[in-house]
């Protein structure tokens, strides 16, 4: 069953477990938030709006994740491939999101690079790579003209 404490990250819960499963037996805690450090470090080597380039402590992280989910509603996560390196202390992962922008009803599909660091049995910093075209796609005017007239209307001014 899962953790009601969780339950406002539900929008980004693919993401989570995808992390989750890649992370195996190398960390301890059920959900992705109990297996991070509370001084963790989270780099995304990308600008993307309103989100740092630099997060740092788990709670921190965790608040951007709840602003997170109210703009980006992710369905699914898939395409995982791992890489472990320095005896299971550096993980190295490559995954596909596919979601839906909630303010437009396009279509977000993007991949990613992770680089995870472990230490104690807990992640200690996360490198972030992502395809910024894409996001740049599902978030620009023109991919709300795509999906039609009515929906520009709504959202443009």
């Amino acid at each position: 069953m899962p953790n009601p404490k969780y339950a406002v990250y539900k929008a980004s819960k693919p993401y989570f477990d995808l992390v989750r499963g890649a992370l195996g037996d190398l960390v301890d805690g059920e959900h992705f938030f109990d297996t991070i450090t509370d001084d963790v470090v989270y780099e995304v080597l990308y600008d993307f709006p309103g989100w740092p380039r630099v997060i740092q402590g788990r709670a921190d992280l965790m608040d951007k994740f709840r602003g997170y989910g109210n703009h980006i509603e992710l369905q699914a996560a898939d395409k995982l491939i791992t890489h472990k390196a320095d005896n299971g202390h550096v993980l190295v992962i490559e995954y596909e999101v596919h979601g839906t922008v909630l303010a437009t009803g396009v279509k977000y599909n993007n991949r990613f690079c992770s680089i995870i660091k472990i230490e104690n049995r807990k992640l200690a910093h996360w490198r972030d790579y992502m395809d910024s075209l894409a996001a740049w796609n599902a978030l620009t005017p023109r991919a709300l003209r795509d999906q039609g007239p009515e929906k520009v209307d709504q959202i443009l001014p």
